[in-house]
């Protein structure tokens, strides 16, 4: 009695790995995990509306995937496309209050798809209730190299005024509340250089699943384990 509340998860951010091997281990081609995976991101979404989570990260393209097998990453383009050909058609951004965001280097992209990023954003800007980021031509160290010559840019005379806030807002991520959780599929137990400034106390939880396999109660049982956990904040 008296103690602490649990801890809330208001931003759960996911890495969603796993995709080409689900694939393989059922024979079927790369593209197919990754479809699959895509699908799997809308069901996702819909259990953490469940849960009260406000806001949900993806990282759904890192710049490290464009050196893969050229068809594989032209494939890639093509399965992003078509999902958010069906996300602008079937959202229910208004329905939900949902406000969409890409976050990344969107130049990499086909013309139609940042056409489709654009729109997409537009239409839902005006959105609160909840907030669907998706991590898209993103690496951690790639965005610390945007951010560091902004800052040199705009800091040039002054460098002594830079400070936290300064770095923050001029992240890729800027307005984004840094992640409380982040959630890794397929077994691996690094972050791989996502969100490195952002995720500085936010709890890390793996999952030994692929993320096309993952489950309403995997998602459920790693908000359980997060509101056990004492966050203390580097105290």
């Amino acid at each position: 009695m008296g103690g602490s509340p649990a801890p809330a998860v208001h931003h759960l951010a996911f890495i969603p790995d796993g995709n080409r091997r689900w694939a393989r281990r059922r024979g079927l081609p790369a593209l197919s995990g990754h479809e699959r995976g895509i699908e799997r991101m809308g069901e996702v979404l819909k259990w953490c509306r469940a849960l009260r989570i406000r806001t949900v990260s993806f990282w759904a393209f890192s710049t490290e995937n464009l050196h893969r097998d050229r068809k594989e990453v032209e494939g890639l383009f093509r399965a992003f496309e078509t999902r958010l050909q069906k996300v602008i058609r079937d959202g229910n951004f208004q329905k939900y209050g949902v406000r969409m965001r890409f976050v990344g280097d969107r130049s990499i992209f086909p013309h139609a798809v940042q056409l489709g990023m654009a729109r997409v954003e537009a239409e839902t800007a005006a959105n609160s209730k909840y907030l669907v980021n998706l991590f898209v031509g993103y690496g951690g160290r790639p965005e610390l190299v945007q951010m560091a010559k902004r800052i040199a840019k705009d800091f040039a005379n002054h460098p002594e005024r830079v400070d936290e806030r300064a770095v923050a807002e001029r992240l890729w991520s800027a307005d984004i509340p840094d992640p409380d959780l982040i959630f890794r599929t397929s077994g691996e137990q690094r972050l791989s250089g996502f969100m490195p400034f952002q995720s500085a106390y936010s709890e890390l939880y793996f999952c030994k699943k692929l993320w096309p396999d993952l489950t309403k109660a995997d998602v459920a049982a790693a908000v359980r384990e997060f509101r056990r956990r004492k966050r203390r904040w580097g105290k």
